[in-house]
């Protein structure tokens, strides 16, 4: 089972785009892109999700819980809500050592009713923690509608209960938007002031995972949202810009293809786990 984010890129690239490589984040079920973003081997994410020995985590982890800690990529989490924790420790863990490192924190907007989410939140105010809390918003947590299950309008204006500020990207589907948004807080952040707390809204086009018939929502509303669409808002921007040429963005289109088909390749002649091998990685060294 696969939970997919197709139409929420530009909210995944926007934030990447403004960490430095040696950042750090942890992510959830709906977190591959994010990887791809951070520059996890393609290889080794594809190889993962088919559960081979050549997976970032030995074929250990699947599709939920894709990591890469090379690519400074602390983990996915099958559980909602399941990364705040860990963020909270990596991100005491740079205070301590002083390495100036930043950690985020991806999360959806259902996460946000679990009490793991005010633990996590409190925690590093009151350390005055390097962390970026950052809710991707589609909506849905499943099929349960945001919008009925908390009634502020806002999921953001939460930070205020903790002290630390709450930053908006009303449109998550521009991948500038989210950009700029997340230069702001990734300055407060590493500047030492204390954890942030971001919100951007976005969609997604597919159901919550790949079993999902989505019977929750309406095809008009999808159609609606998939007029909004990240990859060809942007593609339109660099156009209209003259930043980049259709030729151009028509090879890096074709690139991309090309990279995805060799990694499903290489996924599909990897072996599988040998059974002696889940004795391995027990312990850290």
């Amino acid at each position: 089972m696969t939970h997919f984010s197709v139409g929420e890129e530009a909210a995944n690239v926007g934030a990447m785009l403004a960490l430095n490589d040696d950042d750090l984040l942890t992510s959830n079920h709906r977190g591959h892109g994010q990887a791809i973003a951070k520059g996890i081997d393609l290889n080794g994410m594809m190889a993962e999700i088919l559960g081979k020995y050549t997976g970032t985590c030995k074929g250990k982890g699947g599709s939920m819980h894709i990591a890469d800690l090379d690519a400074g990529n602390l983990g996915a989490n099958g559980i909602v809500g399941g990364g705040m924790g860990i963020a909270v420790g990596a991100a005491l863990t740079q205070q301590m050592k002083k390495t100036g490192k930043i950690v985020v924190c991806f999360f959806g907007d259902g996460a946000t009713n679990e009490g793991v989410f005010h633990e996590a939140v409190n925690m590093a105010s009151i350390w005055n923690l390097p962390v970026i809390f950052y809710c991707i918003n589609n909506g849905y947590g499943i099929s349960a509608d945001i919008k009925k299950m908390t009634n502020i309008q806002h999921i953001h204006e939460r930070s205020a209960a903790y002290g630390i500020p709450g930053m908006f990207i009303p449109d998550g589907n521009n991948v500038i938007d989210v950009y700029e948004g997340f230069q702001k807080a990734v300055e407060h952040v590493r500047s030492g002031k204390g954890p942030v707390l971001i919100e951007s809204v976005t969609y997604r086009w597919l159901g919550h995972s790949s079993s999902d018939p989505g019977k929750y929502r309406t095809r008009e509303e999808v159609e609606e949202w998939k007029k909004k669409d990240p990859i060809e808002n942007l593609r339109k921007y660099l156009l209209e810009n003259e930043i980049a040429s259709a030729e151009e963005l028509d090879k890096i289109q074709e690139e991309v293809k090309e990279a995805v088909e060799a990694s499903v390749k290489f996924a599909e002649e990897s072996p599988f786990p040998p059974l002696e091998s889940a004795f391995e990685d027990i312990y850290a060294d």
